[in-house]
């Protein structure tokens, strides 16, 4: 009986950390499940998105008054004379009117409402493209977190082999005490870079999360390389590159709803005509049964307003030429930075290469440099000078290739590169 209590225990047990394990693995993300996750989730996006429901509510806010107006209207009412009886009456009628002439006022106002929804979708494009930025330079900074721990327990083991090498050489009188104490200071300090590189995964874990749009703080586990998929390339056309960007295009759309709301504040200069009809019945009793209609035109037109549609004309006129001076500042900025981001985008591919020439040559170094200490034939102070230069080159090309990530991310933004490209490959 204990035996088979004992069997199902263990069989249990076994379940639960199949579970757990499950658990685990299946919160190892991959680039494109952090895409997924981001585009659902951040509330920068989030924002953005609410943001152009409502611009396209407003525009039809704006389309309703172009179109018929009905609404309905019942009235009960008893008045009382001094020395007459009471007298009732009731009513019901339907009213609705329809705009015929306004100078095209609504027109224009329906025209404004169109761009500044072009514009809130190119600033949903921005805000896309940003976010994609902090995603991917959280991605990496992790994955440069990961490969750091690693790194550095890598050292803390050729640190500690080192200063038993020296050790044994210094009780055998072949070594002074001071190569012994610099190769136990190494090893310290390679024990305690350990503790730093799991502080900042750590971090860099909180980052990530945060990146996500995960409102709670959680260890992130992701898997992924340090590849990109764009090597060096021919210097681009940064004046063509910044038509297409959504920033600039925001800017644009921005500047052609100035010119139709500038059309829009001159028609206030042309009165308003309406059609205007009623039908319905009145009487003294419930039902009332006299049938009253009315069918006309309304013709509106201010006198005189203090110079406020004036007033208007001006500041709408000025609004194109702030929106004009925007678009003209914000495309040269446009230029700078695609040209800029992709210079340093081609300088860490460039570094990249470099550094993992050096790590080659710092490796083979050691190896020779080992081979060399340990038969006497090269001093300590030479000996740690090489094994100090592999540790730095290991630390320089592992930096390159995150670089080479964030680069490429930066300059996928400036290009107006959004998170949804990610899901459409």
């Amino acid at each position: 009986m204990k035996i088979k209590l004992l069997e199902s225990a263990v069989f249990f047990v076994l379940i639960f950390f199949a579970c757990v394990g499950n658990l685990l693995a299946s919160e190892i993300l991959s680039w494109n499940d952090c895409v997924k996750e981001t585009i659902e989730n951040h509330p920068d996006l989030v924002s953005a998105v609410a943001k152009l429901d409502q611009t396209r509510a407003d525009k039809k806010i704006t389309q309703s008054s172009a179109l018929p107006q009905i609404s309905s209207d019942l009235t009960a009412k008893k008045s009382q004379v001094a020395g007459r009886d009471s007298a009732k009456s009731y009513s019901y009628s339907v009213t609705g009117k329809q705009l015929l002439f306004d100078g095209a006022k609504t027109s224009n106002s329906i025209k404004v409402a169109r761009e500044n929804i072009k514009a809130d979708e190119y600033n949903y494009m921005v805000t896309s493209s940003s976010v994609r930025l902090s995603l991917k330079s959280a991605f990496a900074e992790l994955l440069r977190a990961k490969e750091l721990v690693l790194l550095t327990r890598s050292i803390v083991e050729r640190r500690d082999q080192n200063f038993k090498l020296i050790e044994l050489r210094y009780e055998a009188g072949r070594e002074h005490k001071g190569s012994l104490l610099t190769s136990e200071a190494d090893l310290v300090n390679a024990e305690f870079e350990v503790e730093q590189a799991l502080r900042n995964l750590s971090l860099a874990q909180t980052k990530m999360a945060k990146a996500l749009g995960r409102q709670s703080v959680e260890t992130v586990e992701i898997s992924g390389d340090f590849e990109v998929d764009v090597s060096f390339e021919v210097k681009p056309d940064f004046e063509l590159l910044a038509d297409e960007t959504p920033f600039l295009k925001e800017l644009i759309a921005k500047k052609d709803a100035a010119q139709f709301n500038l059309g829009s504040k001159k028609s206030d200069f042309f009165p308003e005509i309406y059609f205007n009809s009623s039908i319905g019945k009145s009487g003294s009793e419930w039902f009332p049964s006299d049938n009253e209609s009315m069918f006309g035109l309304s013709v509106s037109f201010p006198l005189f307003e203090g110079g406020s549609r004036l007033a208007q004309v001006s500041k709408a006129k000025a609004s194109i030429a702030e929106a004009t001076a925007q678009e003209q500042s914000g495309r040269d900025g446009v230029i700078v930075i695609l040209e800029e981001t992709w210079s340093a985008y081609q300088d860490t591919l460039g570094t990249v290469f470099v550094q993992k020439k050096f790590l080659k040559a710092a490796e083979e170094r050691a190896k020779i440099a080992n081979s060399q200490y340990s038969s006497g034939l090269t001093s300590f102070d030479d000996w740690i000078i090489i094994e100090d230069n592999l540790v730095d080159a290991k630390k320089s090309y592992l930096n390159a290739q995150a670089n080479v990530l964030i680069g490429e991310a930066q300059w996928i933004q400036a290009r107006g590169g959004m998170l949804e490209y990610e899901n459409e490959e």
